[in-house]
């Protein structure tokens, strides 16, 4: 399936991810996880321009959700903080679960009770990777065993938890009890072929990044190095294979004040010369508009 895509009117980012639309303020916000810094666009009239805002760290932010009173809540490699955009104010909520010299948190997102659920990537590349979840008060280990955690999303209902592992080109359901946060039935939701040695990304279709769910309770999903997006219903089954711009999307979202604009943040960074002279919105969030509406944004309680 062909949409036309268009890019967000600032400068890529080395590797864009964690985007989310943030309502009350009708903005994007965005990380650049190697490049630390988080971004913010919001729209001026016909989405060809706008004000960008860029918030730079000295270590990672690897995802960040909103909070109420337009703070956000951001997972860096050094752990949960607090973040003030208009101070810049950062204030530490949790230490880091991991060794954060070969360990770092990755995609998380919030759910409808305020918790956050954040995976980690573990460098070494070795399933030592975990999921957790912040209440507020602790942070918690809920599963093991993976080595890119990634694909965080839930159900409209919430009554299914989605979560990947990049690496292992699995994702995965459970069933989620909203109420008490408890996870059960671990069962795979999606299963894609390897990357075989010397095997050229021309017939390679990808593995599982960040994703999103729409209204209908289909789950987006960005297939890294795949050049495209998945659309997937509930059982599983392919209902759109969108193809992209660029080599390498790392992540859907929707927003805009019908929640009908998707945006996907994509990746430039350490890809092939060649690949970026043919490609030049790598690294760039791309926007498009869909028939279904996504699903708005959990707000953080912590």
């Amino acid at each position: 399936m062909s949409l036309a895509f268009t890019a967000v009117p600032v400068p890529p980012s080395l590797l864009g991810e964690s985007p989310f639309w943030h309502p009350d303020e009708a903005a994007l916000y965005w990380c650049d996880i190697p490049g630390k810094q988080i971004n913010r666009w919001q729209p001026g009239v016909g989405w060809a321009s706008g004000e960008h805002q860029q918030w730079a760290f000295d270590t990672e932010p690897c995802c960040c959700a909103p909070m109420p009173g337009g703070r956000l809540l951001v997972a860096f490699r050094d752990g949960l903080f607090r973040f003030d955009p208009t101070t810049g104010d950062r204030e530490r909520l949790a230490d880091p679960p991991y060794n954060a010299k070969q360990e770092r948190f990755n995609d998380g997102k919030c759910d409808p009770q305020g918790r956050l659920w954040v995976g980690t990537l573990f460098e070494p590349r070795t399933p030592e990777a975990a999921l957790y979840c912040f209440s507020g008060r602790k942070l918690d280990r809920m599963v093991s065993g993976a080595t890119v955690a990634n694909g965080l999303a839930f159900s409209p209902d919430a009554r299914t938890l989605y979560w990947s592992d990049t690496s292992t080109h699995c994702i995965w359901a459970f069933d989620f009890d909203v109420v008490d946060g408890s996870l059960s039935r671990q069962r795979v939701f999606a299963q894609f072929a390897t990357k075989q040695p010397d095997q050229d990304l021309a017939t390679y279709r990808g593995r599982p990044d960040g994703a999103a769910v729409d209204a209908e309770g289909a789950y987006w999903c960005a297939l890294f190095e795949g050049q495209r997006l998945l659309r997937l219903a509930p059982d599983g089954r392919v209902l759109q294979d969108v193809s992209l711009p660029v080599r390498c999307p790392t992540m859907p979202c929707f927003g805009g004040p019908d929640l009908r604009t998707l945006f996907v943040t994509t990746s430039r960074e350490k890809r092939p010369v060649a690949e970026l002279a043919a490609q030049p919105l790598a690294g760039c969030v791309l926007m498009t508009r869909v028939d279904v509406p996504g699903l708005p944004v959990n707000f953080a309680k912590a």
